[in-house]
């Protein structure tokens, strides 16, 4: 499981460089993960140490030591000085360092600044190590290497005990999916992953989650006899925004259960918004309802009437309001059955056109002509078709207007 990057909430080795780094790594023996800790850091890796290891445990580069002394320190990780207890042990045997001295690099090592206050030991470092008959070139090769603790570089004894708990979870994560998972998620938030990706590793790994229940979910998650194995019921915790003083109100008054969402918000205590909470959720299927549907029922239990603006001052979607519809009229309804293969959203019903009057030319409203009214007499004010312009001086007033001056100029 671990070399194959299964990691998902294993202590340590859950992150992506790590989950990269354990295919190329491989650990067979317990050391092999106190290294894997160890490696993914940024002195390390800064220092030039990952590949020259991973080329060595591979078999592609031979391991070399100068001298007994070095080999004696290095031996456990092919050649290549990946702790600050080694950093230590190399200043004593290979440069001359006093204890005294060892100690005040391993505390320069350790104050993690960028550039670190390690450089005021090259000198001294690389001229011991020239002195006792090491190459120049390999003196600076390795003092570089431990200039790399300066980022941040892990003691042994520190990557000892971080692997010893990734064994213990990645092993609890193979036998026992179930319970490790469920601890999980009453741990979070935390890590590198969030409870949705919890749940699906989870699944993958044949674990049964079951959703929200308000008679069945307490604040935490919880396990329940399964089909093969254990269940996780997802706890209260995961609603957004319910408290969990709610949440225990709710569990306390449960009994044997409740019957009605009324019930829930008689027996419990919980204001309205809680119970709109828990059927945004889907928390009251054991009841029958479903979102909507409880939505609509806790809508129904305030005091006052609905405000004509309550969706946009709760911040819920416009026609949660609405009187529930029916599944076929439901048109999230239907996009979900057609995702599961069992509709269409061309299926979407919509209402008839309603007539806004007779049509044109029928026999209840015979046409008519331009210019006369509905007995089909000419007339002055007769209506003007609807899309038609006249031009100017030509209408009614218009022609009155001229036959008047005309019959004025021949009275003069």
């Amino acid at each position: 499981m671990i070399c194959k990057a299964d990691t998902v909430g294993v202590f340590q080795i859950e992150s992506r460089a790590q989950m990269t780094m354990l295919p190329r790594l491989r650990p067979r023996v317990f050391y092999d993960l106190v290294v894997e800790v160890a490696i993914i850091r940024p002195g390390p890796i800064q220092g030039d140490m990952v590949h020259p290891y991973l080329r060595r445990r591979q078999g592609l580069e031979a391991v070399e030591f100068p001298t007994e002394e070095l080999r004696a320190v290095l031996v456990k990780t092919l050649g290549v000085p990946l702790f600050q207890e080694q950093a230590m042990r190399i200043a004593i045997v290979a440069a001359g360092f006093t204890p005294e001295e060892a100690d005040r690099l391993r505390k320069a090592m350790a104050t993690f600044k960028k550039h670190g206050e390690i450089e005021a030991f090259r000198d001294r470092f690389v001229g011991g190590m020239i002195r006792r008959g090491y190459q120049p070139d390999f003196a600076e090769r390795c003092f570089q290497q431990l200039e790399g603790f300066g980022s941040y570089g892990f003691p042994e004894s520190h990557a000892a005990s971080f692997a010893l708990l990734a064994y213990a979870s990645a092993w609890m994560k193979h036998r026992h999916p179930a319970i490790f998972a469920c601890a999980l998620l009453n741990s979070q938030p935390m890590g590198f992953y969030a409870t949705a990706t919890i749940m699906r590793d989870a699944r993958e790994h044949g674990v049964e989650v079951r959703p929200v229940d308000v008679n069945r979910s307490d604040w935490d998650c919880t396990l329940e006899e399964g089909r093969n194995g254990p269940a996780v019921r997802l706890g209260l915790r995961e609603i957004k925004s319910l408290r969990e003083a709610d949440a225990v109100r709710i569990a306390m008054a449960r009994g044997d259960g409740y019957a009605t969402l009324r019930d829930v918000w008689r027996r419990a205590g919980v204001p309205v918004a809680v119970l709109e909470r828990l059927a945004g959720a889907d928390a009251f299927m054991s009841m029958g309802l479903d979102r909507r549907r409880a939505l609509w029922e806790a809508k129904r239990l305030g005091d006052a009437p609905l405000p004509l603006f309550a969706a946009a001052e709760a911040g819920s979607l416009p026609g949660d309001n609405r009187p529930p519809a029916e599944f076929g009229e439901e048109p999230l309804a239907l996009l979900a059955q057609h995702a599961a293969g069992r509709g269409h959203p061309g299926g979407l019903p919509f209402p008839e056109p309603v007539p806004q009057g007779p049509p044109l030319h029928s026999a209840a409203a015979p046409a008519r002509r331009p210019g006369h009214d509905a007995g089909g007499q000419p007339g002055r004010h007769a209506q003007q078709p609807a899309g038609l312009r006249r031009r100017p001086g030509t209408g009614p007033s218009a022609a009155g207007h001229h036959v008047g001056g005309h019959l004025r100029h021949a009275g003069r």
